[in-house]
């Protein structure tokens, strides 16, 4: 049976918020485009799905945004994060460039609103989406749409012809059967692993079975492994990725945003053995909420607790799943299946140790414990008044962040030296440039818009 054969000036794999980006940028500069997405429409748009926010430079206040946000602190926020593991020429490169993207991504139908409240504290720092992530897809694909964006669903890549670090052709399964999809230049935005546990477990080991995919199940990685085993060159630890603390009842796959728990900085967080292991009052949470998911990896059966007490119930957004609920601490260990003295203990030497001090969540407040071997250094209160709350907790893997090594034009660079002649990435396939580790809030959006737009038209400009 001859094999189906599709013509295209560029070739983007992915339909989330990079891939759209690329599309919509590559189109307005004149190349025909076609966007390819395995998901069916009604999953569309990757982990872009969850989102609420992205982060840009500003250097004023808008009707969204409460105040500057300059590309120097812009840059602190990012080593501070990373401890210093990025590309710092790229990181600069992605600040300056994201300084447009409010302005250019307004311009492409997506709509902004004021931040959300909580522990957030992201008013000035972070632009959010009216609607949430999935009307800023929408919004993406219908200007794709309208502008002459082909788009087919339900069409997984199942392989790429490369010479030479030149894209000829991908093969791809549509409506179930075998097509070959023929591009001048290819972007690849096809998203991570982090749906491929086997893959997960190559750097984790067995430990990751007990990991949640807050993200989509279909970033399983497949793209990534055809473009690494082709002579593109990688970049990033395999084991580093975008990992929070979600409820422990959420669904193996695709929770999203709503599984996530932002009262950590209210409470304390104990493991199995009923004992604190790291001080949930280190930093404000937006900076801080992405280590929790390696840090709850490192514990016994990759499981932990988040207590607090009454006068906290109603200081944080509220996950999807009600918290456990006891009259007293140690009716609370036995809901949790904890050791009721071991957490009597740990709760009673916690509220001996915290100091007095004017409670505030959005500074760094004066209220910590002293004479800990882990200290709270701020927001400490007693947990005194009941009833008692928990939420337990697993770890939720949200994006990995081993990938494709690019230049600042988003060319993806070659094993044997060089920049690829025709092939560009954008999004969480080449995150890892950036995010070495760690993760502030909005950052993944920003890598996505920013490379997106920078791939899209460095496609179009090959063509």
């Amino acid at each position: 049976m001859e094999l189906e054969s599709i013509q295209t000036d560029v070739l983007v794999i992915g339909g989330g918020n990079a891939a759209l980006c690329a599309a919509i940028a590559a189109r307005r500069l004149g190349a025909e485009v076609l966007v390819v997405e395995k998901a069916p429409k009604f999953y569309r748009g990757g982990n872009t799905r969850h989102t609420r926010n992205m982060r840009c430079a500003h250097d004023t206040a808008t009707d969204t945004l409460t105040g500057p946000y300059r590309e120097e602190e812009f840059l602190e926020d990012l080593l501070r994060v990373t401890e210093g593991n990025t590309d710092e020429a790229l990181a600069r490169h992605m600040i300056a460039k994201s300084k447009d993207m409010l302005t250019w991504i307004t311009e492409q139908g997506v709509r902004f609103q004021p931040s959300l409240g909580g522990t957030l504290s992201l008013g000035r720092t972070n632009s959010f989406f009216l609607g949430g992530g999935r009307a800023m897809l929408n919004a993406l694909y219908k200007t794709a749409e309208d502008l002459g964006v082909r788009v087919f669903y339900e069409t997984p890549v199942t392989d790429l012809e490369i010479n030479n670090g030149r894209f000829t052709s991908a093969l791809a399964k549509k409506d179930g059967k075998p097509v070959r999809i023929e591009a001048k230049s290819l972007v690849a935005a096809a998203g991570g692993f982090e749906a491929n546990i086997d893959w997960l477990k190559e750097g984790w080991g067995d430990c990751a079975e007990n990991f949640l995919i807050r993200g989509t199940p279909y970033n399983r990685g497949e793209v990534l492994r055809m473009l690494l085993d082709k002579g593109v060159e990688p970049t990033g630890d395999p084991t580093q990725c975008h990992a929070v603390a979600i409820d422990a009842r959420a669904p193996k796959f695709d929770g999203g945003i709503i599984t996530r728990l932002d009262c950590v900085v209210f409470g304390i967080v104990v493991n199995r053995k009923a004992e604190r292991f790291y001080d949930e009052g280190e930093d404000f949470w937006p900076k801080r909420y992405a280590i929790w998911g390696r840090l709850v990896a490192a514990q016994p059966e990759q499981i932990a607790y988040i207590v607090f007490d009454s006068k906290s119930l109603t200081s944080f957004m509220p996950s999807l799943f009600p918290p456990i609920e006891a009259a007293s601490i140690a009716e609370l260990a036995e809901k949790l299946d904890l050791p009721a003295d071991a957490l009597r203990n740990t709760v009673d030497g916690f509220n001996a140790a915290v100091r007095p001090g004017t409670f505030d969540h959005t500074v760094f407040d004066d209220c910590r414990t002293e004479g800990l071997a882990i200290e709270k250094t701020h927001w400490a209160r007693k947990l005194e008044d009941p009833p008692y709350y928990a939420y337990p907790v697993r770890p939720g893997i949200t994006f990995t962040y081993l990938g494709t090594r690019v230049d600042k034009y988003a060319r993806m660079q070659l094993n044997d030296g060089g920049a690829a002649e025709n092939m560009y990435a954008a999004g969480e396939i080449m995150a890892g440039n950036v995010l070495g580790k760690g993760y502030a809030a909005g950052i993944g959006m920003t890598i996505g818009s920013v490379f997106g737009k920078i791939a899209g038209e460095g496609a179009a400009s090959h063509v």
